[in-house]
C-alpha cells in the first residue's frame, strides 16, 4: 500500500528536506506553502510532488488543502506540522500583532491541520502525525517568547493528542531540531552564528537531511509503539533527562 503524506510549509528549508525523504521512501507526497510561488513550483518539478497553496492559521484554508489533497492523492495516513515563522522582538517591545502571528502560524494551525485529518486516521485505524518544534520550545529563547511558547504548546498538544489516538493505531510525537543549515539560519550575522555553533558539542550546524529521517523513521510502520514522544535533534546543544 502507499501511503500519503500532507507536509505543511514543505517546499523549502527542513520541510523540503522531509517532503524529498517521504517521496523517496514511496509515500505520495503533498507539500504545502503559504507565498512564495517560485520555491514552490521549483519544488514540485524538481521533487515531483504536488504543492498545495493555503494559509495554516485559517481552519477553512487547512479544510480545503486536506479535501485537494484527498481528492487528488487518496486519504493523508501521514501529517507533518512543520510550517512555522518568527517575529522575534523581546517582550517588553513586541507588538501584538507579533504575538498573535506566531502563535497562529505556530500553534494554531496544527490544529487546525491535525483536526481536518484525525477522524479519517480514526476511521481507518492509521495515522502518523509528527510536529516540529524547536529547541527554543524546550529551553526558551530571548527575543522569542512568541516562538518559544507556540513550540511548547506543540509538545503539550502531542502529548494529548497521542494519548486519545493510541488505540486507534495513531502515532502522534513531535521533533525539536536545533540549529539547523536553513536559508534562516544561514542569514543570522556571522559573529552571532560562530557563537551559537560554540555551543554546540558536536561543534556543527545540524542538517535538514538529519531531521527528515527523523521524520521518516517516526512515519513507518515500524514506529508504531512510538508515540507522545518528543525527539531532540540538536548536537547535544540542550540535553533533556
Amino acid at each position: 500500500m502507499t501511503r500519503v503524506a500532507f507536509v505543511t510549509g514543505g517546499t523549502r528549508g527542513i520541510g523540503k528536506a522531509i517532503t524529498a525523504r517521504l517521496k523517496a521512501s514511496g509515500y505520495k507526497v503533498a507539500a504545502g506553502y503559504a507565498g512564495n510561488e517560485v520555491a514552490a513550483k521549483a519544488c514540485a518539478k524538481e521533487l515531483g510532488v504536488m504543492i498545495v497553496k493555503g494559509n495554516v492559521s485559517s481552519f477553512t484554508d487547512c479544510a480545503e488543502a486536506v479535501k485537494e489533497v484527498e481528492k487528488e492523492l487518496g486519504p493523508i495516513d501521514t501529517l507533518v506540522n512543520n510550517a512555522g515563522i518568527t517575529r522575534d522582538a523581546m517582550l517588553h517591545k513586541m507588538t501584538e500583532e507579533q504575538w498573535v502571528e506566531v502563535i497562529q502560524v505556530n500553534m494554531a494551525s496544527i490544529f487546525n491541520m491535525t483536526r481536518n485529518v484525525i477522524e479519517g486516521m480514526r476511521e481507518r485505524g492509521f495515522g502518523r502525525i509528527v510536529n516540529i518544534s524547536s529547541i527554543n520550545g524546550q529551553k526558551g529563547q530571548m527575543g522569542q517568547s512568541n516562538y518559544s511558547a507556540a513550540k511548547a504548546g506543540m509538545i503539550g498538544f502531542t502529548k494529548s493528542v497521542a494519548q486519545e489516538n493510541a488505540k486507534k493505531g495513531i502515532t502522534v510525537n513531535a521533533i525539536c531540531p536545533g540549529y539547523i543549515d536553513t536559508e534562516m539560519v544561514a542569514a543570522v550575522p556571522k559573529n552571532v552564528l560562530d557563537s551559537i555553533i560554540a555551543q554546540i558539542p558536536v561543534g556543527r550546524l545540524g542538517r535538514a537531511e538529519e531531521i527528515a529521517r527523523c521524520v521518516a523513521f517516526l512515519s513507518s510502520e515500524e514506529a508504531g509503539f512510538i508515540t507522545g514522544a518528543t525527539l531532540t535533534v540538536n548536537g547535544g546543544q540542550y540535553i533533556t533527562g
